[in-house]
């Protein structure tokens, strides 16, 4: 597109592009923004080197014109968007990009290979704090998805809600505090799962999290407390990772107060997901390990966001509104400002998107409207914005996300399957 536009003399057509999702998935009832820092870090080092030049050249991929545009890219116009942690619904514009054709259309996969990725880890792990009612949620998911995403999902999951991770990598770029406990296979090593306990406490303290599983669970639980004990101290935790896990932790819950173990937690793991968690409710149970279901979106893999051109320079130097007509596949054309309006219980109650006019008549329907504007910039004409992707730009999002979604009303809080939890409501302006 870049090459072809480039030749026939549109490649520096003023255009604006949007990133939306043109619905949520059946079993979500709003979403999660997630990964804009990492679209912000990664546009800071967008540019072509040598050799990439040199394998497109080689390939022949695109001409002459092409490279030697790409050779100087570097991204100049402007990007708005939801701030990270915000909750999203159909059609909200999570990322408005604007520039030349040429240099806009260069940002679509960057842009949806992230947000998509990052926004449904997010959006999952909201789901499973929300189920968590409080206790908190660990990723453990490195071991079950790519080694490069497992360290995105790990900072799109503390947006959602998580308080640590498995991930040392994601600790050391995001600063994420960090957990763990030792494998079957270290059991398995010593002589006895005594020995094994003995040599974890000696290194870790009696803080540490004992598995208790290898063998017999409840076997397993009073070696654990027994060994804590003779090292002078009381056991941190245990953790449960297989079986009936409902039944096991009222069963070791009880043990442990027997044994006097009364501080010590549990913490439960395997294939855990959201249904599983709000299962576990009623369960004495003080953390949760979570996985496979974590780093894969509990079933819904990807946001399926999208990245569509919504208004262009004419041939006259005007701008227009544009739109696909495709069946089922249809967008809104104009470039579109969003805000929330809440009730007077202080709960949202619509998400009210302006499409087409200036931002500032947007600005100021939203204003008459009562809503509050939900886009920020992220780049302003090719400087970002780096508060948005910064060392605290993580816990900025986190509490966005908290504040974001306690604004949401009841049915948002569900598990099951049904309509977004506000709808979205549309003024067009010519």
């Amino acid at each position: 597109m870049l090459d072809a536009a480039l030749k026939g003399g549109t490649a520096n057509r003023r255009s604006v592009f949007e990133l939306f999702g043109r619905r949520l998935p059946a079993t979500r009832r709003f979403g999660v923004v997630a990964g804009t820092g990492r679209v912000l870090e990664a546009l800071e080092r967008f540019e072509f080197l040598p050799e990439q030049i040199d394998y497109l050249h080689r390939e022949k991929i695109v001409s002459d014109e092409a490279l030697d545009f790409l050779k100087d890219f570097r991204f100049s116009g402007d990007i708005w968007g939801y701030a990270e942690g915000e909750c999203y619904f159909e059609g909200s514009p999570i990322m408005t990009v604007e520039g030349t054709f040429a240099e806009t259309v260069m940002l679509e996969t960057l842009a949806l290979s992230i947000l998509n990725h990052d926004c449904a880890v997010a959006s999952a792990a909201s789901r499973m704090t929300i189920a968590a009612h409080g206790r908190p949620c660990m990723d453990m998911g490195a071991r079950r998805t790519h080694e490069r995403a497992a360290v995105s999902a790990a900072r799109a999951s503390v947006i959602g809600g998580f308080a640590g991770t498995s991930d040392l990598e994601a600790g050391i770029r995001y600063g994420i505090p960090t957990i763990g406990t030792s494998a079957h296979s270290f059991t398995l090593l010593h002589d006895s799962e005594e020995d094994a306990f003995r040599v974890q406490i000696d290194t870790l303290g009696t803080s540490t999290t004992l598995l208790v599983d290898t063998f017999d669970i409840y076997e397993g639980v009073e070696r654990a407390v027994k060994v804590a004990r003779e090292a002078g101290g009381e056991l941190g935790a245990v953790r449960i990772d297989s079986g009936d896990l409902v039944a096991h932790a009222f069963k070791v819950r009880g043990l442990l107060d027997s044994l006097g173990a009364k501080n010590t937690k549990i913490t439960v793991t395997s294939d855990l997901d959201e249904y599983a968690i709000a299962a576990l409710g009623a369960a004495p149970v003080d953390s949760y390990g979570v996985g496979t279901r974590l780093v894969t979106g509990s079933g819904v893999p990807t946001a399926a966001l999208v990245y569509k051109l919504v208004e262009r320079e004419d041939a006259d130097g005007n701008m227009e509104d544009v739109s696909k007509k495709s069946a089922s596949k249809s967008t809104v054309g104009g470039r579109k400002v969003a805000g929330r309006v809440r009730n007077e219980e202080g709960y949202a109650s619509e998400e009210l998107i302006v499409a087409g006019g200036t931002r500032e008549q947007a600005l100021a329907i939203l204003e008459e409207e009562g809503a509050r504007p939900l886009q920020v910039p992220l780049v302003v004409a090719g400087e970002i914005q780096k508060e948005h992707w910064g060392p605290d730009a993580l816990s900025k999002a986190t509490q966005l996300h908290r504040e974001a979604r306690n604004e949401l009303p009841y049915q948002a809080w569900r598990l099951s399957a049904g309509e977004a939890a506000i709808p979205t409501r549309y003024i067009h302006l010519d």
